[in-house]
């Protein structure tokens, strides 16, 4: 008996090395000091850019949205999805990402899938001017379903400390900016599989009107990354925090950067909730107060302002592509820290 007998093939493991190594070169950055294959990733922090930085990390993972992948049979979009929710989850703090780090484990490695992830992978650090410094590949037979796998991302960035946002200075009278989500993004997939698979008895490759695509298109919809739109607006000092929509909705983002003795009321007429997020209310018969606890509803990033910033704040968004943003609502006195709704229907 060898090591391959028992479900561990070290061959396609080198072979799916080889296939990534190019794709994860392309988005190194002059920090980076080590190559793929390396026992530890090097990155050297140019501390010319900063006075005080303090290095922001973060980890999370894509969830049951995998499922989907594993449908269809495209697994290049969940790693754009990993990528840009570890951006934004530090990009709410004020940091710029520098190095991404990936684990990937599965029953049996297959190169040309492991391959397909990390392109994602790599697009979406390219496009977020963030290094693929280097990650795991696990081959662990009988731990997964047979061509299932799981994936988790790691990320560090910096942020000069005179200029994190961790809303601290957020005040009674305050209004939050929403900026528009492209779809659920990485959060609500084991409800929305639940209405789409076992409850209508629709398949991946069904198309659904209301949505104008396949249920597979508007289920893999990439997870949308703030940090082009948002990116100027952390010199100016204007935002006073930020929340990155995910589990748990806008009603449990929110209260997480809020001081005690304030609250947030949002009006939900403010923006038009897209079509998936009907189609999945509708058809699911699910309570508004639970689409709005378990999906973003077509927003993905609330910002926090001072009433008089707003209006420049949404147009500065609009220059870098941060299209649609707008007030949805205000910060007021309360205790503890939590979200109310007006025109919810």
């Amino acid at each position: 008996m060898d090591y391959k007998s028992a479900g561990v093939n070290i061959d396609a493991g080198n072979e799916a090395v080889k296939r990534i190594r190019g794709l994860a070169r392309s988005t190194f950055t002059s920090g980076v000091l080590s190559d793929i294959g390396s026992f530890g990733g090097l990155f050297r922090l140019d501390t010319g850019r900063f006075r005080e930085p303090v290095l922001v990390s973060s980890a999370d993972g894509v969830g049951t949205k995998l499922k989907i992948a594993f449908l269809t049979g495209r697994h290049d979009t969940v790693g754009v999805d990993l990528v840009n929710h570890c951006v934004n989850d530090i990009l709410v703090q004020g940091a710029e990402p520098l190095f991404f780090l990936d684990y990937l484990s599965t029953g049996r490695l297959l190169p040309e899938v492991a391959e397909r992830i990390v392109g994602g992978m790599a697009v979406a650090c390219r496009d977020n001017g963030c290094a693929l410094l280097g990650g795991e590949t696990a081959e662990m037979p009988g731990f997964y379903a047979d061509g299932e796998y799981d994936l988790a991302g790691f990320i560090v960035g910096a942020v000069e400390r005179e200029k994190l946002i961790n809303g601290r200075t957020i005040a009674v009278g305050d209004v939050l900016v929403g900026v528009p989500s492209s779809g659920l993004h990485t959060n609500g997939y084991s409800l929305a599989r639940q209405i789409v698979f076992d409850q209508l008895r629709l398949s991946v490759d069904s198309y659904v009107e209301e949505l104008g695509c396949s249920v597979g298109d508007a289920l893999l919809e990439p997870h949308r990354s703030y940090l082009s739109s948002v990116k100027p607006l952390l010199d100016r000092g204007d935002v006073k925090g930020m929340a990155h929509i995910t589990g748990g909705g806008i009603t449990e983002n929110v209260p997480r950067i809020l001081p005690h003795g304030t609250a947030a009321v949002i009006d939900a007429s403010s923006w038009e909730v897209p079509a998936v997020f009907r189609w999945l209310r509708d058809a699911g018969q699910v309570p508004v107060a639970d689409m709005m606890r378990t999906f973003n509803m077509g927003v993905g990033l609330v910002i926090v302002v001072a009433r008089e910033h707003a209006e420049q704040v949404i147009e500065q968004m609009a220059a870098r592509g941060g299209r649609d943003a707008r007030v949805i609502g205000d910060v007021v006195a309360g205790e503890p820290p939590s979200v109310s709704y007006v025109n919810l229907v």
